[in-house]
Order: structure tokens, then sequence, then C-alpha cells
């Protein structure tokens, strides 16, 4: 189990309170789940590991500053897509209400900023400072690919520009659309064209064009070039009244590149959402029993064992 004080303390405090950790005041779980397919698919895996356990979970198909919203008014449990710094904002002012839980990560390696293909990378091209040589912008025909006019991460890139960032300054931006990007990436890549885009990771485009995303000494794209936190947060009220599943919610971590995987199955190949996080979990027995640790059913006995026969 993670070493997060908080909820450490909040699950041995409740343990020494109660005959036992799995004294769980619900048996039902409400989940903050925008419309993006990582945490889709995540909170459905999620959903379908807690189902043998005893509890049901509930999905409410909000937007992340209206989810903060119901985990502050009571309305709903958990987020399993609290991103920092993008949602700072919401999240301090739950903070500051004393109404949530940070559990921390629960994907480790989520990161954005300038990507390339990876022939492009093997090429030598593996941090943002080498775009400023004449040679290799040429290459890129001193242009970049984007998401959204008016988004935050084009703002960005446009910023950089107007900067002269890493030789920037009369480089183009070409903003679209996700689709519309990746469009032009997979033109680039079935060509093995060089091409200079917004990535980020976990993402479909990561397994599929073999992404990389480059080291930025000027942090663009925020701090430690990049590098991002998604955070599992809880409505305290909950966190305290169930000390079993919050324990199975923090110990819940993922790495960028397996959300990328389910991603890929779920948004590219358009596969069943329940079979992609069936598979997923039947697939990774290892895993759900790290999950899985020194958590009960909600009447005690032996969550592995459960979860195994319902596989």
């Amino acid at each position: 189990m993670r070493t997060h004080y908080t909820t450490l303390t909040l699950i041995a405090g409740l343990t020494l309170a109660g005959p036992a950790l799995a004294a769980d005041r619900d048996d039902r779980l409400r989940l903050v789940v925008p419309p993006w397919p990582g945490v889709t698919v995540k909170s459905e895996i999620f959903s379908q590991l807690i189902e043998p356990l005893g509890y049901t979970a509930e999905t409410l198909e909000v937007s992340s500053t209206v989810g903060y919203s119901t985990l502050q008014s009571g309305d709903s449990d958990a987020f399993l897509a609290g991103w920092m710094p993008a949602q700072q904002e919401s999240y301090d002012a739950a903070i500051e209400a004393d109404a949530i839980v940070d559990l921390g990560n629960n994907v480790n390696g989520a990161r954005m900023g300038f990507a390339v293909p990876d022939y492009v990378y093997d090429a030598g091209i593996t941090r943002a400072e080498q775009l400023a040589d004449p040679e290799i912008a040429e290459r890129f025909e001193r242009t970049i690919y984007s998401i959204e006019s008016g988004s935050t991460v084009t703002d960005m890139i446009n910023g950089a520009i107007e900067a002269d960032t890493h030789g920037l300054g009369d480089w183009e931006l070409m903003a679209s659309s996700t689709p519309g990007m990746l469009s032009e990436v997979d033109g680039a890549v079935e060509q093995e064209r060089w091409i200079l885009f917004y990535g980020w990771t976990p993402h479909w485009m990561v397994p599929e064009y073999d992404v990389h995303i480059l080291e930025d000494s000027a942090d663009v794209f925020g701090a430690d070039s990049g590098h991002s936190d998604v955070k599992t947060i809880v409505a305290k009220d909950y966190a305290e009244a169930n000390p079993n599943l919050t324990r199975l919610l923090d110990q819940f971590v993922l790495s960028a590149d397996e959300q990328s995987e389910f991603i890929l199955e779920y948004s590219l190949k358009e596969r069943d959402l329940e079979e992609v996080a069936h598979d997923w979990l039947a697939a990774h027995p290892e895993r759900v029993a790290e999950f899985l640790e020194g958590v009960e059913t909600r009447d005690g006995d032996d969550a592995r064992v459960a979860v195994e026969a319902s596989l």
C-alpha cells in the first residue's frame, strides 16, 4: 500500500475503532466519470473489480469541474482522473473546503509535450532544444501540429512561438482537433516523414505510433518536462466511513503504458467497454493481486478469491 499519510491515518484510525477493516458503511460507490476514454475504461475496470466484493458502482458522466462540486456536495464519492496541474483550481477549492482526500497518483508516467514518432526519436531527436537547429527545423518543415485553437496546450505552444523558445519563433502552428492532428500523424508515420506534434500519455497514440515525448528544459507544457499527476480523489466523508474500499482505491495504480493499451482497445479499435475491462482484469492476475492486498469483501471474506472466481 502506498504511504500517503492522510490515507493511512484514516484507515488505521477506523480499523482501531471497529472490529475489522471491512466494516464499510456503504455498499455503493458513485464515480465521477468525464467523457474521456482513459477514465471511462479505468472506472469500468474498478467497477468490475468491486462487484464480486459486494459493492455496486454507479457512474456520473459530468465534467471534471462539476465532478469536484459533486464531491463537495455529497452527490459523488470518488474520481479517478484528478489531472494536475490542469485541474489545480478546482482541486485547491475542494481541499480548502476540507471536502476531499487525495490518495495520490493512480497513473504513473502521465505526461504531455512536444512529441515525435519512434523513427524520429531513434534518429537522435530527444530534446526540444534541438528544434533550434536550422537543419532539424527544416526536416520538420518548421511546423507543429496541435489540437483545438483556444485549448490550454495550444495556447502554451503559441506562447513558445511568441517567445522564440527553442528557436520556434518562425515556426507555424497547425491547430485543428485531436482526430485532425492524429490524421496528420498517421499520414506522416505511413511515409516515415518527420513530424512534430502535441502528444500525451496515457493515450492510444503511444502504442499505435510508438510516440516519444521530448525532454524540455523550458518546461513549455509544465514543470519537469510536462510530467503530470493523475490523482485518485475521494470525498472525505466517504473515505472515513469506508476504510476497506478506500484501501482498494488507494492501491489501484496503473502505468501510463497500461492505460494507453486499453484506451487503444476501447477508443481506436472500438471494442465493447465491458469486454475491454473484463479482458484486462483477466489478463493481469498479478496486478489484480496487488490492488487487492489487505482488502476484504464487504462480508470480510478473501477479496482475491472472490474476484478470481468472478473472472
